[in-house]
């Protein structure tokens, strides 16, 4: 953020009020903050932040086809070298688990409807944030880390696949997990490949994601999930990305930046 400039902000809520409510307590708390932009949705956030880079993102947790934490996980990958990347926060409904989670992370959040006292809180936070960054002191990959927590999550009795239920024309066929060489999202489907064929699931990777074995299966991307015995090399290309060759795959699988600390050699 240039010292010379007002600190620049996007909201990312779905609930036009709520927006607008955010909006006026912000002004009261922190007049020099200019709102850039209002979305609705978490892929238009992750445009609009490309597009205006601000210096703060207000993303609530829940909006339509993607998360807020999903859309901040998406716009870390591909933010560019320069300017550092926001200050974070979301905005969520009571929920006492997200909250500790949050915690946890040190990952700042506002609670429906904004509280005037919490708010000052938060802009305390941001600024002082701002101000670090400023002095040189962001870290990319600490926010990787946090936002890499928060979306795994701590699912109760969560409990480890042996064998995926998939259609194969009117029947169902049980496809052990060890043929599995990687699962992709895909549209309203997520496909499961084999080193012989391909099926199609409904079952959301968000939902089969913390049924399989984390030591066994990485995501690597965050539509992507390999079985990491399969994996045979991992390459750099020119702009610096990776990519994942699996036995048996003929496609090469890129690795977002937010997975990219699982291949530390590289």
């Amino acid at each position: 953020m240039n010292a010379s400039k007002p600190p620049l902000a996007l909201i990312a809520e779905d609930e036009p009020l709520l927006a607008l409510s955010l909006q006026q307590e912000l002004a009261q708390a922190w007049p020099e903050l200019r709102i850039a932009a209002t979305v609705g949705d978490g892929k238009s956030a992750v445009a609009k932040a490309l597009e205006l880079l601000p210096d703060v993102l207000f993303f609530d947790i829940r909006m339509p086809g993607q998360s807020g934490l999903e859309a901040a996980a998406e716009l870390a990958d591909d933010w560019p070298a320069e300017p550092p990347f926001p200050a974070l926060v979301f905005v969520t409904a009571y929920d006492q688990y997200a909250l500790q989670a949050f915690e946890t992370q040190a990952v700042d959040y506002i609670v429906k409807p904004v509280q005037p006292a919490r708010l000052q809180k938060t802009v305390a936070k941001v600024q002082q944030a701002l101000a670090g960054r400023a002095a040189g002191g962001s870290d990319i990959e600490a926010t990787l880390g946090q936002l890499r927590n928060l979306l795994a999550g701590v699912p109760s009795q969560a409990r480890t696949l042996s064998t995926i239920q998939v259609s194969v024309g009117n029947a169902i066929r049980m496809v052990p997990v060890e043929e599995v060489l990687y699962f992709e999202a895909a549209d309203k489907y997520l496909r499961v490949l084999t080193a012989n064929r391909e099926y199609l699931l409904r079952t959301p990777l968000r939902e089969l994601l913390p049924q399989l074995d984390p030591q066994r299966f990485w995501q690597v991307h965050r539509g992507t999930v390999v079985r990491a015995d399969a994996i045979d090399s991992v390459t750099r290309d020119d702009a610096g990305k990776l990519h994942l060759q699996l036995r048996g795959a003929k496609e090469k699988l890129p690795v977002s930046r937010l997975y990219a600390h699982l291949f530390k050699a590289m």
